[in-house]
């Protein structure tokens, strides 16, 4: 059988753990239609927590609805390439315009043609003619945007267009996704206020319920059930995080060579998950800090669970201004993150802080 566990980069799993509230909600939004709160949603979530992947569940259940998805990432040229896909999965409800003749030539005959360009107009009113059409045969839209932030224009721009569209009862829906502090920033950009009406999700960790559920099912219906002693073991080491799920699910899967998965696989399966999370998450975020970064982060670890700015300056021996500039650039690549204060801080990446010990460790 075929490993059913999926830690590739926004590939949807076979169990989509601890999510059904927000796939229900979108679920009920596509059949309602304008009016309904959950059309403009906000994804909010450290990395590894799934962001990506329920977007992608969120656009299939769309596509069951009835409705078109088109899939973007915050970047320039985002808002053509919104345009560009919307018509090319609308193509079937469109007028086709017909091509017409340039020149033609008789001896041999001959003819030039110029293919049919699209209309004219701003991105706003290309857009309400894609939606103009899919209305018409009571077709809805749903544009999701993945790495949302303030710093990118046409994020700003596109947020402003759809808060028309909802003004005009307009089948159509945007969900965004992005780590918290992006979201925070684009969400005190008074020209996109209204997205602070919109629904958000705080993508956080899992229980030990749904992860342990959606293991047991995971192996189970792919043909290999695992036993207890093994579904906690391997329920515990996910730590409630959506990408060490899958690893965890994937090893342990490739460890059970017999027809069930036992503690042994467990062991083994956890281990080398352990050690993929180090290589592939850990050590690429830590190649990328500078060495302030590190020394703020290490100044982080004297403390169990949360860190004050105040305590972080002084173990660093800078003022606090200094140190908020690097908390600033730290939370902007989601490694930390604020719980509730804006100067109370926690490692935002589940498992990174004992990497840090172990690394502070080594050097010493």
């Amino acid at each position: 059988m075929r490993n059913p566990f999926t830690p590739a980069f926004g590939t949807v799993p076979l169990v989509l753990a601890g999510r059904e509230d927000l796939l229900h909600n979108m679920c009920t939004a596509f059949r309602d239609g304008p009016g309904n709160p959950n059309l403009s949603t906000i994804l909010v979530g450290a990395r590894g927590t799934g962001k990506t992947v329920c977007m992608s569940c969120i656009g299939d259940e769309a596509l069951k609805s009835g409705w078109l998805t088109v899939r973007t990432t915050a970047k320039a040229g985002m808002l053509e390439d919104i345009y560009e896909q919307a018509i090319r999965v609308s193509k079937g409800f469109l007028q086709p315009s017909a091509a017409q003749v340039t020149s033609m030539s008789i001896g041999p005959v001959s003819a030039a043609w110029t293919a049919p360009e699209h209309r004219e107009g701003n991105w706003r009113s290309r857009m309400s003619d894609v939606l103009d059409a899919l209305a018409a045969h009571d077709v809805g839209l749903l544009i999701t945007v993945d790495e949302v932030r303030a710093s990118v224009p046409e994020v700003v721009e596109l947020a402003s267009v759809f808060q028309l569209f909802v003004v005009e009862r307009r089948r159509v829906s945007l969900v965004m996704a992005g780590l918290p502090y992006h979201v925070h920033q684009l969400l005190n950009d008074e020209a996109v206020s209204f997205l602070r009406r919109s629904m958000q999700h705080q993508l956080g960790r899992i229980s030990a319920t749904d992860v342990r559920r959606a293991l047991a099912i995971t192996f189970d219906q792919a043909g290999k059930p695992i036993d207890e002693d093994a579904l906690d073991l391997c329920t515990t080491a996910t730590e409630g995080f959506a990408y060490m799920l899958q690893l965890v699910g994937y090893h342990t899967w490739n460890e059970a060579n017999g027809p069930s998965v036992l503690s042994e696989n467990a062991h083994r399966g956890i281990q080398l998950a352990r050690l993929d999370m180090e290589e592939h998450m850990f050590r690429a975020t830590y190649r990328d800090l500078s060495d302030v970064d590190i020394a703020f982060l290490e100044a982080m670890l004297d403390d169990p669970y949360e860190s004050r700015l105040a305590h972080i300056s002084r173990r660093m021996g800078v003022k606090s201004n200094y140190a908020t500039k690097y908390k600033s650039r730290l939370l902007a690549q989601g490694v930390i993150g604020e719980r509730g204060r804006s100067n109370v801080l926690g490692f935002d990446i589940p498992g990174f802080r004992d990497f840090l010990l172990r690394e502070r460790e080594a050097r010493r």
